[in-house]
């Protein structure tokens, strides 16, 4: 097995383990009825997002890394602009993700009681609306990894 091989094994497990908990960290807090059950549902998100993390670094520097050993697609189209759409999804991270979710976490913390307040369902719908057009780039840096089109 080559260097570059190894570098391929390690990218496409670190899409499977890094992106693909990123899927499901929506679904994991909207089945809560209660706040227990919601405070929980987001301890099990918070650990999702360290594969999503782990996994999302992994992902970048394994593909960079390919991509400095074979120059060659580094002026292919699918390479540039799944590059350029994955950086923009990272970024949405800090800029987009984490000023919407710092109110929901202060509301978990803060909140006395069992029911959900109406404050959380109109602050998480705006935190989702983002995550699920994050998760959209994400597929379709994954179609252009696998067809490679231009």
């Amino acid at each position: 097995m080559t260097f570059y091989e190894v570098l391929l094994f390690v990218h496409i497990f670190s899409a499977i383990l890094g992106l693909g908990p990123g899927f499901v960290m929506i679904y994991v807090v909207t089945k809560a009825t209660t706040m227990t059950e919601l405070k929980h549902a987001y301890i099990i998100r918070n650990r999702l997002h360290i594969f999503v993390m782990v996994g999302g670094t992994l992902l970048l520097i394994t593909g960079l890394w390919m991509g400095f050993i074979h120059t060659y697609v580094l002026t292919t189209g699918w390479y540039v602009v799944s590059l350029t759409l994955y950086l923009i999804a990272l970024a949405f991270g800090p800029l987009v993700l984490s000023p919407r979710s710092k109110p929901i976490k202060a509301l978990l913390k803060e909140h006395n009681g069992e029911e959900i307040p109406a404050e959380y369902y109109r602050l998480s719908k705006q935190l989702f609306f983002y995550e699920r057009i994050e998760n959209v780039i994400f597929l379709i840096v994954i179609a252009l990894m696998i067809l490679k089109p231009f």
